[in-house]
């Protein structure tokens, strides 16, 4: 039951693109199982890694494409451009996937916050009201940390998705050998950016692992 009920709360959230009222619902049938929103926002994170991970694989393989194309010495060329087509639009997925789970975890960290304000209220004992405070502001600012590498990765996606449909639809209106040819000098510049990305990408998925084991306490 325990588990039908986890599985019909996260396929609720999922299809209602986690409004603030879903969140509200989620929440409360979350805290029925014992799990509380610092439990979410480790989720979240952890979730918002190995998408970030997928994105990453994704950019590079479209990347091989885009080179595979431009080094193209002879065969099917409806083929390699359509395969090129394919991995553009994978990747534009990929991207919108690791913005909608950033919107997630943003929610439930301001969230988890405004409701550990509420209840840092609600201590007795000013020793332990004031140990509280310091904890949630060191967990807010290794958060911050979190949440500025993330976008940081996210905000250079969409330069590279745009560098890579310009090409897909010049080539898409000229489509021969001297057109694919023109585009060599455009390869390195796009190599560049894709390599810039998945650097940044790499430093989010590292703070994103120090931030759940924080939270875990490991």
């Amino acid at each position: 039951m325990r588990i039908a009920l986890l599985l019909a709360l996260t396929l609720a959230a999922g299809a209602t693109g986690c409004t603030w009222i879903t969140d509200q619902i989620y929440y409360a049938g979350m805290e029925k199982l014992g799990r509380e929103k610092r439990d979410i926002l480790a989720k979240r994170v952890a979730a918002g890694r190995e998408d970030q991970e997928k994105a990453k694989e994704q950019f590079q393989t479209t990347l091989e494409a885009f080179q595979a194309l431009t080094g193209f010495d002879g065969g099917d060329l409806e083929k390699v451009y359509k395969k090129l087509d394919g991995e553009l639009k994978r990747s534009k997925n990929r991207a919108e996937k690791v913005r909608e789970r950033i919107d997630g975890i943003e929610r439930v960290a301001r969230d988890l916050f405004r409701e550990w304000d509420g209840e840092i209220e609600k201590i007795s004992s000013a020793d332990l009201r004031n140990r509280s405070r310091t904890l949630r502001q060191e967990t807010e600012e290794r958060y911050g940390q979190l949440i500025a590498k993330m976008k940081q990765a996210e905000a250079k996606m969409e330069p590279v998705l745009t560098a890579f449909e310009d090409q897909v639809l010049f080539l898409k209106h000229n489509l021969n050998a001297r057109a694919i040819q023109s585009l060599g000098s455009t390869a390195l510049e796009i190599d560049g950016e894709v390599a810039a990305l998945v650097a940044d990408i790499e430093a989010s998925i590292a703070e994103a692992d120090a931030f759940v084991d924080s939270l875990s306490g490991s």
